[in-house]
């Protein structure tokens, strides 16, 4: 099993214990990013958590000395310990993010993406928004970067679909047809 579909199941199995016992999933969400950039920002100790010639028990303790120190909910504080005596720390970001996308899809929430070439007014980006939340029936938070290898037009990213409307993509397009066409 990839480690990206452990990390799923642990995300999914904590949401699903932390719903069934009424927890704040927010605050668990955020204990979580907390605890992963707290290893991801500390070189030594993300090297020590990750190190596979390091026994478990030693990095239990590790865990159960920074735990000591940073209060999070029982819930998360037993799996972090779970996730140490079973070597599985290094799934820390990707948990994370797992259980973040897990959290978005609870409260209806995708994340979209715009990319255009140049910089969007914000009433734009809001009315944007506004129409891929209608489209899509979610709530959506959209990101508006600039990449001016585009050319022109938009690329947008709902979730996993991606719309392609730029120049870019419409010249290779153009490209494509031609070489068909003249063979």
């Amino acid at each position: 099993m990839t480690s990206r579909a452990l990390a799923m199941r642990y995300a999914r199995a904590l949401f699903d214990v932390a719903s069934k016992e009424r927890a704040d999933l927010t605050a668990v969400e955020r204990d979580l990013s907390a605890f992963a950039s707290l290893v991801a920002g500390h070189e030594g100790l993300g090297r020590v958590l990750a190190n596979p010639a390091i026994p478990a028990s030693r990095k239990r303790g590790v865990v159960e000395q920074l735990l000591a120190r940073v209060q999070v909910s029982p819930i998360l504080h037993k799996l972090l310990l779970m996730l140490a005596e079973r070597d599985r720390l290094v799934l820390l970001p990707v948990l994370a993010a797992a259980f973040q996308q897990r959290l978005r899809e609870h409260a209806q929430v995708v994340q979209a993406e715009v990319v255009t070439a140049i910089a969007l007014p914000p009433d734009r980006v809001a009315a944007l928004e506004q129409s891929l939340a209608q489209a899509s029936g979610r709530q959506v938070q959209l990101e508006a970067r600039v990449d001016p290898g585009i050319i022109g037009g938009a690329v947008t990213r709902v979730g996993s679909t991606v719309y392609d409307g730029s120049v870019t993509r419409q010249l290779e397009k153009l490209k494509a047809a031609l070489i068909e066409g003249a063979l």
